[in-house]
């Protein structure tokens, strides 16, 4: 499993980012998933405002 990234509800905030405990996301104009890193927790869907990331 990993974290997917909607980027039409992403505001690019940063919050996943700095949530997520494998380092796995950067940010630009929106959030980026490194699915090689990821571990699927669901920490950076958690710490999303706008809901734009959900763990598949």
């Amino acid at each position: 499993m990993a974290a997917v990234v909607d980027k039409d509800a992403c505001v690019g905030c940063g919050a996943c980012a700095g949530s997520c405990p494998c380092d796995a996301i950067t940010v630009d104009d929106v959030a980026v998933v490194d699915a090689e890193k990821c571990a699927g927790c669901g920490a950076c869907a958690d710490a999303c405002p706008a809901g734009a990331i959900t763990v598949e």
